[in-house]
């Protein structure tokens, strides 16, 4: 007697568990790109405590990589392109995950306990926020609106990226803005970083764990203060137009 085979039925919310794997595969992976964009910026913005000529040829090289077969600022154009389309990626993602964690307890919890949770961890959602409001603002600040060029200033003046940099960075409410938003990305960063780990699957074991999250509070902290060194060397008059 022939004994009929049935196909294996899919666990009740199989799919939906690995939709949200491959959406925190994609958080991680435009994540990963993110950090090290955030590490090559930092390196030049550390050119400003060589000086005026050193910073602006950092600069001036940006826009010369890869010719003559790019175009003149083509690999700007190239990472900026790729910076956007990880932000929508990450952005998304982190949307459908909340909003899919919401669903998942439609009932809040009437006394919220943080056991286990870290400041970091607490913070990621706001804290991503922030970033994202601060990168805008970044943008209109140094690139497109140059919103700290003063009117009496030199045409030339405003396409120095040194003396537009010194010039922005001795307003005391600019600096302010970017110490804050720096100490939101390291905190972002801590818990982003450990949150990769666990997603690429590198945090199996006691030892593995305990190395992420020192990997992560190291390259945190390594980012958040070589981004804000410079703005506090220039508020204290270490870093000037003349440097």
């Amino acid at each position: 007697m022939a004994t009929q085979i049935q196909s294996p039925t899919l666990v009740k919310g199989a799919r939906g568990s690995q939709s949200t794997i491959a959406l925190k595969l994609l958080m991680a992976t435009s994540g990963i790109i993110f950090i090290l964009f955030v590490l090559a910026h930092m390196y030049g913005n550390l050119k400003a405590f060589a000086g005026h000529d050193a910073y602006d040829t950092y600069a001036a090289h940006l826009r010369t990589i890869g010719e003559p077969m790019l175009p003149h600022e083509g690999f700007l154009w190239v990472m900026r392109a790729v910076l956007l389309l990880s932000l929508v990626v990450h952005v998304a993602c982190a949307v459908v995950l909340w909003r899919r964690a919401r669903a998942a307890r439609p009932v809040r919890y009437q006394v919220k306990k943080h056991v286990g949770a870290t400041f970091a961890s607490r913070l990621m959602r706001w804290g991503g926020v922030t970033i994202l409001l601060f990168v805008i603002w970044h943008l209109l600040e140094f690139t497109i609106v140059k919103i700290n060029v003063r009117p009496d200033q030199l045409p030339t003046d405003r396409h120095d990226p040194f003396l537009l940099l010194v010039d922005s960075f001795n307003v005391w409410w600019i600096t302010l803005i970017y110490v804050v938003a720096m100490a939101m990305l390291g905190a972002h960063l801590h818990h982003g970083i450990w949150s990769a780990c666990q997603t690429l699957g590198w945090t199996l074991n006691t030892r593995s764990r305990r190395l992420a999250r020192q990997i992560a509070f190291v390259l945190a902290l390594i980012i958040s203060v070589g981004f804000v060194a410079v703005p506090i060397f220039i508020a204290a008059g270490v870093i000037t137009k003349t440097s």
